[in-house]
């Protein structure tokens, strides 16, 4: 192992953890925010994937410049599905956490079986795009454009979810309704407005990861099922509810993964992750930042 290769190594684990980060971040916020964990988050990023994958269609533009377009359609979504379907599964009074388990759940089956039915199980991909197949050459350390550009939105928006979260009277409303979403009511704030702004901010964040995705990664049915184990694992590490949490945790999981491809085959590259999951359930179960 030279010193250029496990430079290689530690700089696409850091690449990939941003992007996992990503990915997992409005799952977080979600959670933070509610106390629901959203089963259909992977199928969320195969809605954006697609969504990506129409528009370049629809209009020959790339997906760079259709990024903020497609994450506006998944904050729009997002709030859609909790005002459509969350909302009803919060209000159960027997078992009110199984029934928002299976409601997210039955959501990600109603999703997946949906984008099978109108776009058939074909594995799809967007061509010609600006940073596709171009490399970045560091005194022989070879970094792929697109998951530079990907680390750098990811950076991007955890900066701007930061700002939100501490500079805007929304971002101080969603703090407050964390906190205690009992007391949030006698303030004149509508709980059920910020749950469902909660909602689609989520997936507009998971909508930025999709674009970012759909650059380099085949789109299908199932690409969400690929990812969203890792974003739950990346959450849990981080502490549930955790946005700070989300993008340390992220980079662990992505480093942790480069590494073990060190030592093992790379289709086994994921067994470092779940092992030092299993490490902090048992020695930290809150998560490496518990939650805010």
């Amino acid at each position: 192992m030279t010193i250029q290769a496990l430079a290689q190594v530690l700089a696409s684990g850091l690449l990939t953890g941003l992007l996992y980060a990503l990915i997992a971040v409005g799952l977080s916020l979600i959670f933070g925010l509610m106390d629901v964990v959203n089963f259909a988050h992977g199928e969320f990023l195969m809605v954006a994937m697609y969504a990506t994958f129409g528009l370049v269609l629809a209009t020959g533009l790339d997906p760079i410049v259709l990024m903020p377009l497609v994450a506006a359609v998944m904050f729009v979504f997002g709030a859609t599905a909790y005002l459509g379907v969350v909302r009803f599964a919060m209000r159960a009074r027997a078992n009110p956490g199984m029934v928002q388990i299976f409601a997210t759940f039955g959501l990600a089956i109603l999703l997946q079986g949906a984008a099978q039915y109108l776009f058939t199980p074909d594995y799809r991909n967007v061509q010609n795009t600006w940073l596709g197949g171009r490399t970045l050459d560091l005194a022989g350390v070879f970094l792929p454009w697109p998951q530079i550009f990907g680390a750098a939105v990811s950076l991007a928006a955890f900066g701007g979810l930061h700002l939100l979260m501490t500079r805007t009277d929304f971002g101080r409303a969603l703090e407050a309704t964390r906190e205690d979403q009992g007391a949030v009511a006698l303030v004149g704030i509508d709980r059920n407005r910020v749950f469902a702004l909660g909602w689609g901010l989520g997936a507009a964040l998971v909508g930025l990861a999709g674009a970012v995705l759909a650059v380099f990664y085949y789109i299908h049915p199932g690409v969400g099922g690929t990812f969203a184990l890792i974003a739950y694992v990346t959450v849990a590490l981080g502490g549930f509810g955790s946005v700070a949490g989300a993008l340390v945790a992220g980079l662990v999981v992505g480093l942790v993964e480069a590494m073990t491809t060190l030592v093992l085959p790379p289709s086994l590259k994921s067994v470092g992750v779940y092992a030092l999951y299993l490490v902090v359930v048992f020695a930290r179960p809150q998560g490496l930042f518990g939650r805010l």
